[in-house]
């Protein structure tokens, strides 16, 4: 299986898609409507669904360093990197767990980000309420904790995570 023949540009036509699949984990990654899915999709960077045999399967939105994109998140890294890619989500299908759709979609992202002569790709993944499956995911391809950020009142905390290309 070529990840380049699953990887695909997002359209109109998927935002729908995306949207129900997020809704369906969004206590790991957050909410997000259509204007804002929208709004990143106009935003520089690497967004794509991947597709298995012809069924949406997933999908990844990352942001380039001169994304226009309202976010604390990405003004961490904002403030830490001059050339980077920044991975706000990346959520895959259950129905399609053990394609490894997730380690195709990230080995595009690198490609992607080396291509482009990034410094980094960065991330960050719930520690508070855990998300196992994101830090052994990441642990993968090398990323490593930068710091930490707190919000919703200290019910949630991420790691800010960088693997350095």
């Amino acid at each position: 299986m070529n990840v380049n023949s699953l990887l695909g540009e997002i359209s109109a036509d998927d935002f729908q898609l995306i949207l129900h699949l997020n809704a369906s984990v969004s206590e790991l990654t957050s909410v997000m409507a259509l204007p804002r899915l929208q709004a990143m999709c106009a935003q520089p960077g690497f967004h794509r669904c991947i597709r298995v045999d012809g069924q949406f399967a997933g999908f990844i939105l990352a942001m380039r360093e001169m994304a226009n994109y309202p976010n604390v998140n990405f003004e961490f890294f904002s403030a830490r990197y001059k050339r980077f890619l920044y991975v706000d989500r990346i959520v895959v299908e259950p129905a399609f767990k053990g394609l490894q759709l997730g380690s195709r979609i990230y080995e595009a992202v690198f490609a992607y980000a080396r291509a482009e002569a990034l410094q980094a790709v960065t991330c960050e993944y719930n520690i508070i309420p855990p998300n196992e499956t994101s830090r052994h995911f990441h642990n993968k391809f090398g990323f490593q904790e930068v710091g930490q950020l707190v919000s919703d009142d200290g019910k949630k905390t991420v790691s800010m995570q960088v693997a350095d290309l």
